[in-house]
C-alpha cells in the first residue's frame, strides 16, 4: 500500500494558491482513479483508491502547511505504511513552471510542509516536486506562493495534474524515472516546454 500526500492549505481562501498545487495533483488522482468519497480522517481529507493493481491512500492534510507531518504520521501509523511508500506532492520554487522532478530525501529548501513531515516521519521519503517558478526576489516568495495561479497559468497547471494522474501507475510501481519522463514528454507535447530558465538548484537534479 502507498500513501500519496498532497501539500496545501485548507479552505476556499487558499484553493487556487500556487502553494496548493499538491492538493490539485491529489484531486486529479482521485478523479481519474475513482477514489472513494473523501472522509475527514488523520487530521485531513482521506480517500482510498486502486491505481492499476496498487492500493493507495490519498491524503490532503487540513492542519495547514506547517503541521502537515501530523496528518502524514497518523495515516502512516494507521495503515502501517513505510516511509519509502509515502509520496509527497508539493510546489517547488526552484523548478520552472510546468516541470516536474521526483526525488527521494534531500533538503527541504525552506518548505514548511516538507519540514513538518521530516520532523514527524523522517526525511527519506519520495517527493514529487511540481515546478511553479520563482518570483525572482526572496522577499516576494511568501506573497507569490500564497497568491492564486494566473489565468495564463491555468492550462499548464491542469495539464500537469492530468499527466500526473495518467501515469501514476508507473510511480506507485516503483518506476519513478519512467513516470517523470512520461509526464514531461506529455507536457512538451501539449506545448508546455521549458518556459523559464533552469535555476542552479534545479540543475543539480
Amino acid at each position: 500500500m502507498h500513501l500519496l500526500v498532497g501539500l496545501g492549505n485548507p479552505g476556499a481562501r487558499y484553493a487556487g494558491n500556487r502553494h496548493n498545487i499538491g492538493f490539485m495533483a491529489i484531486d486529479a488522482l482521485h478523479g481519474r482513479w475513482r477514489g472513494a468519497p473523501w472522509r475527514a480522517r488523520f487530521q485531513g481529507e482521506a480517500s482510498e483508491a486502486m491505481i492499476g493493481t496498487e492500493k493507495v491512500v490519498l491524503l490532503k492534510p487540513t492542519t495547514f502547511m506547517n503541521e502537515s507531518g501530523r496528518a502524514v504520521r497518523a495515516a502512516m501509523d494507521f495503515y502501517k505504511i513505510a516511509l519509502d511508500d509515502v509520496y509527497v506532492f508539493h510546489d517547488e520554487l526552484d523548478l520552472p513552471p510546468a516541470r516536474l522532478r521526483v526525488k527521494k530525501g534531500g533538503g527541504n529548501a525552506g518548505h514548511n510542509g516538507l519540514r513538518s513531515i521530516t520532523t514527524h516521519c523522517g526525511n527519506d521519503y519520495p517527493r514529487v516536486r511540481l515546478g511553479i517558478g520563482h518570483p525572482g526576489d526572496k522577499a516576494l516568495v511568501h506573497s507569490y506562493v500564497l497568491n492564486d495561479f494566473g489565468k495564463v497559468e491555468a492550462p499548464w497547471v491542469d495539464d500537469l495534474c492530468d499527466a500526473i494522474a495518467e501515469y501514476a501507475e508507473l510511480l506507485v510501481k516503483g518506476d519513478a524515472a519512467h513516470f517523470q519522463s512520461k509526464v514531461l514528454l506529455k507536457m512538451e507535447a501539449r506545448g508546455h516546454g521549458m518556459t523559464e530558465p533552469v535555476t542552479k538548484a534545479a540543475k543539480k537534479d
